[in-house]
């Protein structure tokens, strides 16, 4: 077996969402699947692609049409890329996997927040890199400070970012910017941004990959799987200055040719004509992100106020159990599924994580059994 496999676990994600199915009647807040349709012009144009015998290689970069508007989306939030500089991957995971396999060698370090999405670091490792942990404030923002002291201790010369942030939903603030600026060119740092949730943000929107003057340093990461619900469709993206993509497209070639034809013809009319379909899931995930603040506030948990994405990460340290043994209990005695927020590395012990891409139905009862076993236990 290759060394690197020993050195990851499966995700801790699914590990809580399979325990559902082995539970009748459980309630799951566990996977990040938005529970809206894909839209239906989308669905439509993937029909049409088929139809037409659409189902042949594209170019390895993807659809130049989809490339295209990709590019004109992304100018739309003041993040310029062509579409020579965007290739077209089998979900944002093979986007993540692409770019680490094309960056690091073997023992080279690589900055990762912590709590934060489990791919990341086992992606890191997978590849034979080594992570690096930088703490986040208290409300799981960036501390300037954290992370310069990570840099100093480790000398590690890639950063990972991801605003809006799995689990938490803290975004990068534009009081931030600068600073992080300064700190990725006073270290010579190569940054990779996972933005997979940028159009789920609540408040004002900031990203390293705006600064022009980054753009050599910055490889950013987006995708379709939340913003048009099409998490089984596995389409995403990265974009890299020019100069370097022919090097990403070696790894990108021969690992999967290209992505999926008939979903990046759906993904391509989706950013044409079904842009107003995210803006009321958007709005939707707002008020029940509201609502679910709002009761586990009443209920006395320690929480932070998600600004983005659609995830909840309520602290259970007072409750003196591991997240683990929370969340088992939970489901064992409520049939009510979290993720423990130990599966997003050290700096998620102690949490929770809460998906509230549910029903109203689902969330209002999961909350309800969530109430009841606090005051049991």
């Amino acid at each position: 077996m290759n060394s690197n496999v020993n050195r990851i676990e499966l995700s801790g994600i699914r590990k809580f969402s399979n325990k559902v199915a082995k539970v009748p009647g459980a309630i799951s807040l566990t996977l990040g699947q938005p529970d809206f349709p894909v839209p239906k012009r989308v669905k439509e144009a993937m029909i049409e692609a088929l139809e037409q015998g659409k189902t042949v290689y594209t170019s390895n970069a993807g659809l130049v049409e989809l490339r295209e508007e990709i590019s004109k989306y992304l100018e739309s939030f003041g993040i310029s890329y062509d579409k020579e500089e965007i290739c077209i991957t089998v979900g944002g995971s093979e986007a993540l996997f692409t770019v680490f396999t094309t960056l690091i060698d073997r023992g080279e370090k690589v900055l990762i927040p912590t709590p934060a999405y489990p791919a990341y670091e086992n992606g890191v490792k997978l590849v034979g890199g080594e992570v690096v942990n930088y703490k986040l404030n208290e409300d799981f923002s960036l501390n300037i400070s954290y992370l310069e002291e990570a840099i100093l201790k480790s000398g590690a010369k890639y950063l990972l970012l991801s605003f809006p942030t799995n689990p938490t939903g803290a975004i990068l603030e534009k009081t931030q910017l600068n600073a992080l600026k300064d700190l990725i060119l006073r270290y010579d740092l190569m940054v990779i941004t996972d933005e997979i949730y940028s159009a789920l943000c609540y408040d004002e929107y900031h990203s390293i990959a705006q600064l022009q003057e980054l753009k050599d340093r910055v490889i950013f990461i987006g995708g379709f799987s939340k913003i048009f619900s099409m998490t089984g469709l596995r389409l995403g993206y990265f974009c890299v200055n020019k100069k370097l993509m022919d090097d990403f497209m070696k790894v990108h070639q021969y690992n999967v040719s290209c992505a999926t034809s008939i979903s990046q013809y759906g993904a391509y009319v989706g950013l044409r004509e079904c842009l107003r379909d995210v803006e009321y899931m958007k709005s939707e995930f707002l008020r029940r992100r509201d609502y679910v603040y709002g009761r586990l506030k009443a209920m006395n948990f320690e929480v932070n106020l998600p600004k983005g994405a659609f995830y909840i990460f309520p602290s259970i340290k007072k409750f003196n159990m591991t997240s683990e043994e929370f969340c088992e209990l939970l489901l064992e005695k409520k049939k009510v599924a979290c993720v423990p927020g130990s599966a997003f590395g050290a700096g998620g012990e102690g949490f929770m994580r809460i998906s509230y891409c549910y029903s109203d139905k689902e969330l209002e009862r999961a909350l309800d059994l969530i109430e009841e076993f606090i005051k049991e236990i």
